[in-house]
């Protein structure tokens, strides 16, 4: 629906109800007209559809309040399509002003372009009530950790730098022993409003004071007048079990403080996972590489291998362990935030003897022997 549409409706005529009805007046039509011209009470109607849709868009503006109000106020500049002046009399019909002012159907004109032109482009400004809440800025940091800190979690002394209030001023912006002054364009809000022949309104900051609410006469040599400086903060940070290396983690409210009441930015912390000499990680399962002998792969062992806590857990190697064989040890692994813990994975890898002596040498030539001529490679050949 388009504004030139919205300003031509006649709703309360849609509605069959008077300009200065009631709510109830309201309801009660809108609830009669639409019992009589549903669609499920009417197929195969497209009038009644269309009435049906012409109804339900007139209520959904006379049933609010601030719709209705901006609609009245806005038909009050206008009588049978066309602009009425101040004074009496009518000017263009609106299709003549949409279209002089690009609106709805010319290419990139706005309402607001076709009130400018009424109205000579001027506006009147008035301080809006309030000055809002501004939240504070975010702010970021990194933290190095050891591996199995990131495995269990940890607890770190952050140093953080944020914008602040001036500690020079106490946030005021004005030199010491002189005080700011209530901006009297805004009365202190810090917002103003512009207005265009009372119908249509943009809330922006003061110009004067460019949305402080204050006026600065003699400003503060440290921060300038801005009320705002650097702050530097050592904080604890809680990084959880389970980060990864590389990880952005995000700690609520320990940014820089808000303005005005309000809430304070958050802390986003960069995390580096120093490597271990022993144990590496894949996804929330550790991993792990232990040197078994010939013979414990071929005969099976059982094999005294690390945790990450530093407690041992033995590892029943099968006989025939082929190198490279992956072994899972449950519950062994990272901290999940469920309150479990993943697997720790121990990979063997058979170690093969640079150097025999007479005795082995024997040994294994008998071994040899025993196995007979089997080829290991006879697959390769089809």
């Amino acid at each position: 629906m388009s504004t030139k549409d919205w300003l031509e409706k006649d709703y309360y005529k849609v509605l069959g109800v008077a300009k200065d009805a009631k709510p109830d007046e309201i309801k009660k039509a809108f609830r009669k007209l639409a019992r009589e011209n549903h669609p499920d009470q009417n197929q195969n109607n497209p009038e009644a559809e269309q009435r049906f849709k012409n109804i339900s868009e007139a209520h959904s503006v006379l049933s609010d309040v601030k719709k209705r109000k901006e609609y009245d106020e806005a038909r009050s500049l206008f009588g049978s399509g066309g602009f009425r002046f101040p004074g009496g009399g009518q000017g263009p019909s609106m299709e003549d002003l949409f279209r002089n002012a690009g609106g709805p159907g010319a290419a990139g004109g706005n309402i607001s372009d076709l009130f400018g032109n009424l109205f000579g482009g001027t506006s009147t400004r008035r301080p809006t009530t309030s000055r809002g809440p501004r939240r504070g800025q975010d702010i970021e940091g990194e933290a190095s950790i050891e591996f199995h800190d990131a495995v269990d979690g940890v607890t770190v002394t952050m140093q953080t730098v944020s914008d602040d209030a001036c500690g020079s001023c106490s946030g005021t912006g004005a030199k010491s022993g002189t005080l700011p002054k209530v901006c009297p364009t805004c009365q202190g809000s810090g917002m103003e409003t512009s207005t265009s022949g009372g119908v249509f309104a943009v809330s922006e900051p003061c110009h004067e004071c460019r949305g402080r609410g204050l006026i600065v006469e003699e400003p503060c040599p440290v921060c300038g007048g801005s009320g705002r400086g650097r702050s530097t903060k050592s904080m604890q940070v809680r990084i959880p079990a389970g980060v990864t290396d590389g990880q952005r983690i995000r700690i609520k409210g320990k940014g820089g403080a808000g303005e005005n009441g309000g809430a304070p930015g958050d802390l986003y912390v960069l995390v580096h996972v120093r490597p271990h000499k022993l144990f590496g990680r894949k996804g929330d399962n550790l991993t792990l590489s232990v040197p078994v002998t010939f013979t414990e792969a071929a005969l099976g062992a059982d094999v005294s291998v690390p945790t990450l806590n530093g407690q041992r857990v033995t590892l029943k190697i099968g006989p025939g362990t082929p190198n490279g064989r992956t072994f899972r040890v449950r519950g062994k692994g990272v901290h999940k935030a469920d309150g479990t813990n993943g697997d720790l994975l121990v990979t063997v890898e058979v170690q093969v003897p640079s150097q025999l002596n007479d005795t082995a040498k024997e040994a294994l030539e008998s071994f040899a022997a025993a196995l007979g001529d089997a080829d290991p490679r006879s697959s390769l050949y089809g």
